[in-house]
């Protein structure tokens, strides 16, 4: 599930990226690296954030319907949806400005920060929209199955 996020953001950066008319370079593929790696973190709280939404239902212990994986959805993307946004909003209030830049060394940093914008706003659609979707998908299939359980974090186990 985590190749989703690179995915999407390739895709906005390949848009942008041939929009500006850049070549594949050094610098681009090190603005690919940091756009993959702001991608796979996103993503990555988004499925924490959901997943914490759902245990609280689940440590109910009543059975669980649709609209109780639904709602813990929504309760789980909302709380995401700001921290998600602030991010975006800085990286892009950050880099935009070097797109029109024509200083010193901007022919480096152009090329770099191509990949970063354009990734960053699909990714910011995937992680919103389609991460929730995809894990709705994924928990209602359980649901059905019977193998829908609560999740443990292994990394606060004795």
């Amino acid at each position: 599930m985590l190749i989703f996020p690179t995915l999407y953001a390739l895709t906005g950066g390949l848009i942008l990226q041939k929009l500006l008319g850049y070549n594949f370079s050094v610098a681009v593929w090190v603005g690919y690296i940091a756009l993959f790696g702001i991608a796979v973190e996103t993503g990555v709280v988004m499925v924490v954030y959901l997943h914490e939404a759902l245990n609280r239902r689940l440590a109910n212990g009543k059975p669980l319907k649709h609209e109780d994986i639904e709602e813990a959805i929504i309760e789980g993307a909302v709380q995401r949806l700001r921290p998600k946004l602030m991010t975006v909003c800085v990286v892009l209030a950050s880099l935009i400005p070097i797109l029109w830049e024509s200083g010193i060394s901007s022919d480096v940093m152009k090329p770099i920060a191509a990949p970063l914008v354009g990734g960053m706003i699909t990714s910011t659609i995937h992680v919103l929209i389609l991460v929730p979707v995809f894990f709705a998908l994924m928990k209602e299939r359980a649901l059905r199955r019977g193998t829908l359980r609560l999740q443990v974090d292994e990394s606060t186990k004795d």
